[in-house]
């Protein structure tokens, strides 16, 4: 692969079985030079969060993001090659795949709707765009709980200040040139499966030939006394994310829970707020999914901020002067004076109004689905945080993975089995997160890992850290290493084991060499 200049752009030009294509050389989802990413099986997967298009379409074929590459056209002359582009496409660096239009829009709120979809996170917005870019031109209703247009969620605690406009995945226009109907502040009370029929807080009743689910989840928040205080959060709008960030500039912030979205919300604090504490009921941020070698030196680098840790303790009271929270006082019975809480301590399906629908739930309220998306009711499909489902390269373990990347996928399988094309869910899980400029990468699925191989250097933040389970490599995280972690994502999409005794030599050459 070689980017090359064409005076309005570049491109990138690649090489494979000795045949050339010239595409787009930044990935539509956040810019990444496609350059330094993998290319393998006929397409390029994105080094910063896995998105992969085939070279001979610029087709998005994996997530994240929503568009595709634009393809120029290649001709060789006396071994030369010629790339013919338009100074519009060169500069544009992204395609949105043609769709249809609806043909049968509704009159006002007219009470029935072909399909159905129930959130417009990343799931429910790329069912509706699949289904328009398989040719489906019926009415497709998509309804949410928020006051946005669909919006880039995970990026809420990575940038706090950033305001809905700039959050939202597709301007207003395009879900009215391509007939996709959003229904805002819109919440589902319950769902009659039998009579296809839905039915809306507000007493509103919609009729459905098709329905998905894609509730997401619901953030768990502190059972303590004085909980009810005032200037405590969960991060789960733009609006809440801004408050936060307005209430803890020059004052003291807390952040109870040490997970992606607590360390996410603790590193964009640092410079905004006079100081940062994170509590936590673990021994190192992060132990269950990055383990505690990796953890602690995540850790380190907070530290080397300025952040305070308070760990293996958890809340006991928040106090408040005025209704305003003042304090916190911790099991220890420590007490850190604090200005504004976030509470990041993880998060329940958002699937209690389907308990009495007899549409499956399981112990923990998830929703069962098998490779197509289906649940247990006909035409009834689910997808994203609130489904457990069956991942291919693990044995069909039964399995819920509330990444972003992993929504976008199920949404659009949900849509082809819509349209009954039989597909399957197969990708790779694939996850990122950025705090104090550096970006951690992660692909595979580590639950139960027994041992952690780390190649590289923890204290300096540059190493690849591969999760085994037995004899086999289950996931993958790196700092500093691209394109590792799509390396490794590619070789586990092809159905390749990797071996623990691969990995733990140091020899990376098989995994690192150019090419494929």
């Amino acid at each position: 692969m070689r980017e090359v200049e064409l005076g309005w752009g570049k491109v990138l030009l690649v090489k494979d079985n000795g045949e050339f294509h010239a595409l787009g050389h930044k990935c539509p989802h956040y810019g990444a030079p496609l350059v330094k990413g993998v290319l393998s099986r006929g397409r390029v997967r994105c080094p910063w969060h896995g998105a992969c298009f085939n070279i001979s379409t610029g087709d998005l074929e994996d997530f994240p993001g929503l568009d595709s590459l634009h393809k120029f056209q290649v001709k060789i002359e006396k071994e030369k090659v010629y790339v013919r582009a338009s100074k519009q496409a060169l500069q544009l660096q992204r395609r949105t795949k043609v769709m249809a239009k609806c043909i049968s829009p509704s009159a006002g709120h007219s009470g029935s709707t072909n399909v159905l979809i129930v959130g417009a996170g990343a799931a429910g917005l790329v069912c509706a765009e699949t289904l328009r870019q398989e040719g489906f031109s019926d009415r497709i209703v998509l309804c949410t709980l928020d006051r946005h247009l669909p919006y880039d969620r995970p990026k809420l605690s990575k940038s706090l200040d950033a305001q809905p406009e700039q959050l939202a995945l597709r301007p207003k226009e395009f879900f009215r040139a391509y007939g996709i109907e959003v229904l805002t502040e819109a919440q589902v009370v319950t769902v009659d499966v039998r009579n296809k029929k839905v039915v809306f807080k507000d007493g509103f009743k919609l009729e459905y030939s098709k329905l998905l689910l894609a509730p997401g989840s619901s953030p768990k928040t502190l059972s303590c006394k004085g909980k009810e205080v005032e200037n405590v959060f969960t991060i789960r709008t733009p609006e809440d994310a801004n408050r936060v960030v307005r209430l803890a500039r020059g004052r003291n912030a807390i952040v109870v829970g040490a997970g992606f979205l607590g360390m996410e919300v603790a590193a964009y604090l640092t410079e905004k707020a006079h100081s940062v504490s994170v509590v936590e009921l673990e021994e190192t941020p992060f132990r269950r999914f990055l383990g505690e070698r990796v953890g602690r030196a995540l850790m380190k680098m907070f530290e080397n901020n300025g952040v305070k840790f308070y760990m293996q303790t958890e809340v006991l009271e928040l106090r408040a002067q005025e209704g305003k929270l003042k304090e916190v006082v911790l099991k220890s019975s420590k007490v850190i004076r604090a200005d504004v809480c976030v509470v990041g301590i993880g998060a329940v399906p958002a699937t209690g109004f389907l308990r009495q629908s007899g549409i499956g739930l399981d112990s923990r309220g998830f929703i069962p689905v098998n490779k197509m998306m289906q649940t247990n009711v006909p035409g009834v499909f689910a997808a994203g945080d609130a489904v457990t489902f069956p991942l291919a390269w693990r044995n069909n373990r039964k399995v819920n993975i509330p990444h972003w990347q992993m929504a976008h996928a199920q949404g659009r399988v949900a849509a082809q089995n819509m349209l009954a094309q039989e597909a399957e869910i197969s990708t790779v899980p694939y996850l990122w997160t950025a705090m104090f400029g550096k970006s951690l990468r992660y692909a595979g699925y580590g639950e139960g890992f027994d041992d952690v191989i780390i190649q590289g250097d923890l204290e300096e933040l540059k190493f690849v850290a591969f999760y085994t389970k037995g004899d086999e490599v289950i996931a993958v995280a790196s700092m500093n290493y691209d394109p590792i972690v799509s390396k490794v994502a590619e070789v586990l999409g092809s159905g390749r084991a990797i071996r623990k005794r691969e990995v733990e030599t140091g020899d990376m050459s098989w995994l690192t060499g150019k090419g494929s």
